[in-house]
């Protein structure tokens, strides 16, 4: 269809169109221009929503969630990378930055971007007053009657399932549901009405890329699970060319600079960072690519290598974190030892950072290379060193998300030490009533206790807490103490931390003053165990982001809108003639949520707005309850008569995640939530191999999404448990010991128990088989003592062996 004159006017695009705008692969090679006559623009217009959250022929009645965190996105790609100053308006009916970290970047691009967010629904879009000019016409908040011209308008289309979808979907005989999605359980996820068939993704419903990696490990655990045991039948073990000896080869450096699309190109000289490299020693061959993690680059890096018997690799692009193995795996493919390949980071730490500097972002990038380069010409032949796998994983926290991962890891046939400071299972899921699908919660649960408890190859330890944390990947050792003070040492393979998170107790709205002041679990066990009180009330009230969005505290806890609504419709269904009020800053009903939204209006519940500068306010005047707010639509205050207040409280972290942080090794946010190793790409792991991070712990999420998270990271433990062996690192920490001083500095930092100082000589010793080279102990040795060393050859043949003899 036409929506928006689409089709009439150019400058009309979608996302989508302008995400290939942006693109350096894109029609323009990421020049930030207008399609209708190729200027740049001045100001850009977002229209959000379009097809989602209408009901009318053609459109969409879900919110497609994606939309307003990649409009904020696209606002902000533009602005930094227009070579003018961008205007950029995103108009929107709710802004929807409910995942993790999501609300930050929201008010960055308020606060730091300078985006404007225009709270307007646009019903069309005009000709401007110049040519190629397109004009909107809105209402502000204030109610005046607003007339903008912008250079292009994109429009924030929605997910929607394509025919083929539905085709196969029903030639497999599996269920959707009245959008077309797949329909599924909020306890099973990725189980589809087939029995051994599981769905993944946007299939399942719109969601973001962290939820859909996490959701397809979860089906592949399901799938798994259905075939353990057969697992190991039809393995094809990857083979490699042989391994050149270059030790007595004239050093041969290959030099690639990647442009990362604008990310680096866009900023910094690469064809000039290129030429500076082919006058730098030992460089053999450099040249520069448009994206050098891509496949056809890869083949190009492989082929080059082999054509000029290259010996050593140098790549300047983005971060080794998370592309150090890619290009590692490649030397091995081409014939060379993946340690003789040196990475430079000239996009995080360079072009991003100094993104308004071009010529010095270029000369450091020249800098950064060149030391790449320098590096790599020292480099040696390693090789790591394999050592057993304790083929047993231990799981912290007995919630639903615990004990999720640890019924998945039992029925796939391995052990799992399933550990719960409380004296019960089950964590915060005994006090909620049902589902936002209206599924009862009390009776799953009873069965998945039932069902931990009962597992021969689940051990269950209640009111225990872990006490010490030592070993690496595969080889992990943990003293845990029960209530009693009894301590018992386990060993395992792979940790799953999913301790779960708490409710902010507030201190504001009179909470704890009157026992009708409720949060939003309190309500639940008043609709399970207290429901003929509630028949009587005749007026509710919901007051939204109590403790979430605030300055202290400034993340979306994604699961109160729902809940709230989801309460409400509770409460009107016990007394129809209930008057029930939220008050709210945003509705962030998600993907299929909105039809809950949707029919709570349609029922009669009222729902006000209100700014964080201007909160609504509880008073008690006569033993009655009052609540004060300012309605942004009328721009007057409304006083509210309730007989209850439900405070949608936040989901704060547990007071223990700092403890976990230091016995795991592992990172928490700045909002103390557990951080994973990658947003995108690696959602359930840690930066520490072999720990895993699931539910409440991680982020604030429903049911469903803690299950899905849970079985993801169970997905991932398993292929660490599933292996015979893993490969210890091949370069190692060693100690001079004529020169140690004992002090223990090397001790204190090492993140994997690697380093420990002798009691009786007061020296230092590594543990090789232990250390991951991370190199922070040298680092931070003030002696000197501590240096790095690789294992040659023999060092490996023989560490090998003793391996093997140990393990017969």
């Amino acid at each position: 269809n036409d929506t928006y004159q689409y089709n009439h006017f150019p400058n009309v695009v979608t996302s989508l169109e302008f995400e290939r705008i942006l693109s350096a692969s894109g029609p323009y090679k990421g020049h930030l221009v207008r399609p209708s006559d190729k200027k740049e623009p001045k100001k850009i217009a977002w229209i959000q929503c379009v097809g989602s959250r209408n009901i009318h022929t053609g459109d969409r009645g879900y919110c497609s969630s994606v939309c307003c965190t990649y409009a904020i996105k696209e606002a902000m790609i533009a602005k930094e990378h227009s070579s003018i100053p961008v205007d950029a308006a995103i108009f929107y009916i709710d802004v929807r930055t409910y995942g993790k970290d999501f609300e930050r970047y929201y008010n960055r691009a308020k606060e730091e971007m300078g985006i404007r967010f225009v709270k307007s629904r646009i019903n069309n879009i005009l000709a401007g007053d110049e040519p190629g000019s397109l004009k909107i016409l809105y209402t502000d908040e204030a109610g005046r009657r607003v007339q903008e011209d912008f250079d292009i308008v994109v429009l924030s289309v929605g997910m929607d399932i394509h025919q083929d979808s539905i085709d196969l979907a029903n030639k497999l005989g599996i269920e959707l549901d009245h959008y077309n999605f797949v329909h599924t359980s909020s306890f099973e996820p990725v189980s589809t009405s087939r029995a051994g068939i599981y769905v993944c993704g946007t299939l399942e419903a719109p969601k973001d890329i962290p939820d859909t990696v996490a959701q397809a490990s979860a089906a592949a655990a399901s799938a798994t699970s259905a075939l353990s045991e057969v697992r190991g039948t039809r393995v094809k073990t990857k083979e490699y060319p042989p391994e050149r000896d270059v030790s007595k080869e004239p050093i041969k450096i290959g030099v690639f600079i990647c442009h990362c699309g604008i990310n680096i190109g866009g900023v910094a000289d690469v064809p000039a960072i290129v030429e500076y490299a082919k006058t730098l020693p030992h460089v053999e061959y450099a040249e520069d690519n448009l994206f050098s993690c891509s496949e056809d680059t890869q083949a190009k890096i492989k082929q080059v290598i082999m054509e000029r018997g290259l010996n050593r690799l140098v790549v300047a692009s983005c971060t080794p974190r998370t592309h150090e193995a890619l290009f590692r795996e490649t030397c091995r493919e081409a014939g060379l030892n993946p340690y003789l390949f040196e990475m430079a980071n000239i996009r995080d730490q360079c072009t991003w950072v100094h993104m308004q500097e071009p010529e010095r972002a270029t000369e450091k990038a020249k800098d950064l290379m060149h030391m790449a380069v320098a590096k790599a010409a020292t480099l040696e032949q390693l090789y790591p060193v394999p050592q057993p796998v304790c083929p047993e994983a231990l799981v912290v926290g007995g919630g639903v998300a615990g004990m999720t991962a640890a019924l998945e890891l039992a029925e796939q046939g391995f052990n799992a030490c399933l550990i719960e400071r409380q004296d019960r299972l089950g964590g915060h899921a005994f006090r909620l009533h049902t589902t936002w699908k209206d599924e009862s919660v009390q009776p799953y649960l009873e069965q998945m206790v039932k069902r931990v408890t009962d597992h021969p190859l689940i051990d269950v330890h209640l009111q225990t807490e872990i006490k010490e944390v030592d070993g690496i990947i595969g080889n992990f050792r943990s003293k845990l103490v029960n209530a009693r003070g009894k301590e018992t040492e386990v060993s395992y393979g792979a940790a799953i931390i999913a301790n779960g998170a708490k409710s902010y107790e507030p201190e504001e709205y009179l909470y704890g003053e009157d026992p009708n002041i409720l949060l939003s679990l309190d309500l639940d066990q008043e609709i399970m165990h207290n429901a003929s009180r509630l028949k009587e009330v005749n007026s509710a009230v919901f007051i939204q982001c109590v403790g979430s969005r605030e300055p202290s505290r400034p993340y979306c806890s994604k699961v109160c809108c729902t809940h709230s609504i989801h309460s409400a419709l509770a409460l009107k269904q016990l007394n129809p003639d209930m008057d029930i009020f939220i008050l709210y800053r945003d509705i962030r009903t998600y993907g299929e949520r909105e039809d809950l939204y949707r029919e709570a209006r349609s029922k009669g519940i009222h729902f006000i707005p209100y700014e964080i500068d201007d909160k609504p306010t509880v008073e008690k005047r006569g033993g009655k309850l009052k609540v004060i707010v300012t309605d942004q639509v009328i721009k007057m205050p409304v006083e509210i008569d309730s007989d209850i207040i439900t405070l949608a409280s936040a989901v704060v972290p547990q007071d223990d995640n700092g403890v976990l942080s230091k016995l795991f090794k592992v990172a928490t946010n700045q909002d103390g939530f557990f951080m994973e190793a990658h947003a995108k790409l690696r959602p359930v792991d840690f930066s520490s191999a072999g720990i895993f991070v699931c539910g409440l712990a991680h982020s604030p999420k429903l049911i469903e999404g803690t299950i899905s998270q849970a079985k993801a990271a169970a997905s991932r433990a398993i292929t660490v448990l599933v292996k015979d062996e893993v490969m210890a690192e091949g370069i190692v920490s060693s100690v001079n010991e004529d020169i140690c001083a004992g002090c223990g500095i090397c001790e204190q930092i090492c993140s994997y128990a690697a380093i420990k100082v002798d009691i009786e000589t007061r020296v230092a010793r590594v543990n090789e088989i232990l250390c991951q080279g991370c190199g922070a102990c040298a680092a931070a040795c003030p002696s000197g003592a501590v240096q790095q060393r690789g294992f040659m050859r023999e060092q490996m043949l023989s560490m090998t062996g003793a391996f093997l003899e140990a393990a017969s």
